[in-house]
């Protein structure tokens, strides 16, 4: 069993928030045993910490946002997911707006300064979360499932199905480890329909975003864009998922299966697993 993780050093990440547009700054820095991933809003007259925590999440339309203490944080699953894929247990994020850079859509900016700071052992043992019998969420047509775990981590299967059109039905196995997260998911982009991006663009959201900065897909597929897998769309669903996850605090040990669930059902799940329902602690 591994030992609790962090950074070795602090490192920054620029860019620009998707929904507001506004500039912000993101620092990782090394925290210590026990703290977990918290956090830490700068732009106020004082700092605010917001935990990564099930019950620090509010609703949102496709994106993850935690608060606190009259606070909110936006956009947060890409960089947890960063977090929870390369195995840092514990860090502090110091972010100077209200929301996370979108970056280029995917969670590899973060995953590029995470490595680049390196990881290191605390030394503290690792108490994950262990699901010993299945727990699901949704309906018949969008649902999540928790199972007992295949292996001492945790594994997706994953069915996207979008009917007729250039995204159609994907579909994606993966034990996720550091290496298996870094090859198949980091990479793996954010995406919208053209008519869904029109309607944000004419609500004033989403102004400064590029055709570069995520996947839009037209009639016959990515508009100005290329893919990077064709089935990046399903791999970008896992890679939101893990980020989602990581809101119960610890590392998951699961098999997990879902079908056309985003950001709601996936906290739904988080949410039922914190709360006790089908599992134990396992250190």
């Amino acid at each position: 069993m591994r030992t609790q993780a962090t950074i070795r050093r602090p490192v920054s990440v620029a860019g620009r928030g998707y929904w507001g547009g506004r500039s912000v700054r993101v620092e990782f820095q090394p925290a210590s045993p026990g703290s977990g991933v918290v956090f830490v809003r700068t732009d106020g007259r004082s700092p605010v910490r917001i935990p990564a925590s099930i019950d620090r999440r509010i609703e949102a339309t496709a994106r993850t946002n935690l608060a606190a203490a009259g606070v909110r944080l936006e956009m947060v699953e890409h960089a947890l997911s960063a977090l929870a894929g390369l195995g840092v247990d514990c860090c502090t994020v110091q972010v100077d707006a209200e929301e996370l850079p979108g970056l280029d859509g995917s969670s590899l900016g973060f995953v590029k300064a995470l490595d680049e700071a390196g990881v290191e052992s605390l030394g503290a043992p690792v108490e994950p979360l262990v699901v010993t019998e299945p727990v699901r969420v949704g309906d018949e047509t969008s649902w999540i499932e928790a199972s007992p775990p295949r292996f001492a981590g945790l594994s997706v299967e994953y069915v996207l199905d979008y009917g007729p059109g250039p995204i159609g039905r994907q579909t994606l196995a993966l034990r996720v480890t550091p290496e298996s997260y870094r090859a198949e998911l980091a990479a793996a982009r954010t995406f919208i329909s053209l008519e869904e991006a029109t309607r944000l663009r004419a609500a004033g959201l989403a102004l400064d975003v590029s055709l570069q900065d995520l996947l839009v897909f037209g009639e016959h597929g990515p508009v100005g864009n290329t893919l990077r897998w064709h089935d990046e769309c399903v791999r970008h669903k896992v890679l939101d998922l893990v980020g989602d996850l990581a809101l119960v605090g610890r590392p998951v040990h699961a098999h997990v299966r879902a079908c056309r669930s985003g950001h709601r059902l996936n906290g739904a799940l988080a949410a039922r697993l914190t709360a006790g329902q089908g599992r134990r602690a396992s250190a």
